[in-house]
């Protein structure tokens, strides 16, 4: 039988490191022409997590657990590296040392905060901790509630202005994403009272409800994007980062659904 360790821990590095990858990219694309250093570290980073995301498929489940908890400590430096990168990237554009760019600082500090949940989520598995518990719940719907109200602003930003529909309905979906996540953050301050499987349960219904309505739209998004039927910046690679992302939310809620019903029954 496969190890829940190996296992999980090749499942985040095979989605985190191609996301890290695709993080390089987009922002590589948000520098100026004159940020040649800059440009040149965000390939750097593109070729390292390329490395990793191979390097990964090329594990099995059957793998050693020494052997990635290994690999985990190798792509946790990497993770650390690229959230240092992307944090001064961050400072040089709230100093206006980057003029002209397109790189938003929300969408800079949105990508290192998923550097930096990528590698506690690689530490928290070289910890032994693989299951997910009642306050994990809340702490991983806060983080993700918080990347999908990002998404939902972002979307809204880089639709031309002339596609007033979707750019409402984005910003929709940036206003109910803001509320679900004070939701959340009300919740973890009522700790331990809150660490209840009714108000888990609902807690988790309700995001997961919210979370497929948002895939759905940027599934559309990406379709629409892809057939060139509406008007927009957003780099098609984009679309589907962002629609994976959301993809992944539904992921972990169903893997805390199943978590929550296995403590109710034991």
């Amino acid at each position: 039988m496969p190890d829940p360790f190996v296992t999980r821990s090749l499942d985040e590095i095979r989605f985190w490191s191609r996301i890290m990858k695709e993080h390089s990219f987009f922002l590589k694309l948000g520098f100026r022409c004159e940020d040649t250093q800059l440009i040149q570290e965000a390939n750097q980073f593109y070729t390292v997590f390329e490395g990793i995301e191979n390097k990964s498929h090329a594990y099995t489940v059957d793998t050693d657990p020494q052997t990635i908890r290994r690999f985990n400590e190798e792509v946790y430096v990497a993770a650390s590296n690229i959230w240092a990168f992307k944090r001064k990237v961050l400072g040089l554009i709230l100093q206006c040392k980057l003029p002209g760019g397109t790189n938003f600082p929300l969408l800079v500090d949105h990508v290192s905060r998923e550097a930096n949940y990528f590698r506690n989520r690689l530490s928290e598995l070289n910890l032994g901790n693989l299951e997910p518990l009642p306050d994990a719940i809340i702490d991983e719907n806060v983080f993700f509630l918080r990347i999908m109200a990002d998404h939902a602003k972002f979307i809204g930003h880089l639709l031309d202005p002339s596609e007033r529909q979707l750019v409402e309905q984005a910003r929709s979906f940036s206003h109910d994403f803001d509320t679900l996540l004070f939701q959340a953050i009300d919740l973890d301050s009522m700790r331990p009272q809150s660490q209840t499987y009714p108000l888990l349960d609902q807690f988790l219904d309700e995001n997961r409800v919210s979370v497929k309505s948002l895939r759905d739209f940027k599934k559309t998004a990406r379709d629409l994007i892809d057939s060139c039927r509406i008007k927009s910046i957003i780099h098609p690679l984009l679309a589907d980062h962002v629609f994976r992302e959301a993809e992944r939310f539904l992921f972990i809620i169903d893997a805390f659904d199943a978590s929550l019903n296995k403590q109710k029954h034991s």
